[in-house]
């Protein structure tokens, strides 16, 4: 058994009583980005968790970002599933299609795991085996509460609250084969949080995903801010840092808050509307363009729209997607290293090539 399945396993027969904590540990060198409606707070005076009025809004603090503040429901079994529930639906939401495997199909989908001997096939079987091991827990769980309404005790070192455990625990373990619906990259942060939801206190769970929203909008600040600096000097995309500015703020107020919020009426429709400008830039070409010309506008608006996907897939799950946003941000250091920087004089490295004109 791996260390981190050993240390979870032995975590687990705390859960009711003194449940353990597994919250995000925050990167070094994120930048102290705050949105346009928060006040002017010195860094000095906000540390994370801090929670102020910001302009009529409960915020929280969390790595240079104020964040809205919902209250954690009071803490209970009927509270937890509900919670439980809702991750599960969101987290199958956002990835491949065909895992949702019902829970009582988990013995068939186990056997055909363990029989598959094809590498990429096997990949496939194991993603079904863990949607089926979280449709599992979550029918126990469902039927606790139902026992606990009905009066029944439900004790913290119950067995069937380790079978819930367990299955989801080794559902944490598969998650590393599953792909987000886009197909690049799978999403652990999402296949961790309902066995983070059933092991940690509600109020402990809800820090965790402040901490996971703030390191969120950081990459959606990397990605916008990377695409600008990469134009900057376009004469095919001369106006371009305004859009992204505007899909930047409407994809960190997406971010922040529930589908539950009033306010979604208001901020979705925002984040929508400055996606959609910017998937409709096309780069501006010359009567007689070159070759190059063509090749740099092509690429340009793959960037483009690539970008604007990523951001799209960032904020629904609200959670880092940092092997794409890695890839991207690689795409456009090339795409200025090709393109831009021998047109504009950018400076050249030791080597005699451009030197990298993009922010860290």
């Amino acid at each position: 058994m791996s260390p981190r399945r050993l240390a979870a396993a032995a975590a687990l027969s705390r859960v009711g009583a003194r449940l353990f904590n597994m919250p995000s540990e925050p990167e070094s060198g994120i930048p102290k980005h705050r949105f346009p409606d928060a006040i002017d707070v010195p860094d000095a005076t906000a540390t994370d968790g801090t929670i102020r009025e910001v302009r009529g809004r409960t915020c929280v603090f969390y790595s240079g970002y104020w964040i809205k503040y919902y209250n954690p429901p009071p803490e209970s079994l009927a509270a937890k599933k509900a919670l439980i529930e809702a991750l599960t639906r969101r987290l199958f939401n956002h990835v491949e299609h065909g895992v949702n495997i019902p829970g009582f199909r988990l013995a068939e989908a186990r056997e055909a795991y363990e029989r598959e001997t094809d590498p990429e096939r096997k990949r496939v079987n194991g993603a079904m085996l863990a949607g089926a091991l979280f449709n599992r827990a979550t029918a126990i769980f469902t039927k606790l509460v139902e026992l606990q309404a009905e009066g029944v005790e439900v004790e913290p070192d119950d067995a069937l609250m380790k079978e819930c455990g367990d299955y989801l625990l080794e559902a944490l373990e598969l998650g590393r084969l599953v792909r987000h619906r886009g197909g690049d990259e799978g999403i652990d942060e999402l296949w961790g949080e309902p066995f983070k939801a059933f092991s940690q206190p509600i109020a402990t769970f809800y820090q965790s995903r402040y901490l996971k929203i703030a390191q969120t909008m950081r990459d959606i600040d990397r990605i916008t801010g990377t695409i600008a600096a990469t134009f900057e000097g376009s004469k095919q995309l001369p106006a371009l840092k305004p859009l992204l500015d505007e899909l930047a703020e409407a994809a960190k107020h997406k971010c922040e808050i529930l589908r539950t919020d009033p306010v979604i009426f208001s901020v979705w429709p925002a984040f929508v509307v400055a996606s959609d400008r910017l998937r409709r830039v096309q780069p501006r070409l010359p009567p007689a363009p070159s070759l190059l010309a063509i090749h740099e506008a092509q690429e340009a608006n793959r960037i483009l729209k690539v970008g604007t996907a990523l951001v799209s897939h960032i904020v629904r799950a609200r959670v880092p997607m940092p092997k794409s946003t890695r890839e991207l941000i690689d795409r456009c250091d090339r795409f200025r290293r090709t393109f831009l920087d021998p047109k504009l004089g950018g400076p050249a490295a030791s080597d005699g090539s451009p030197q990298r004109a993009l922010p860290p």
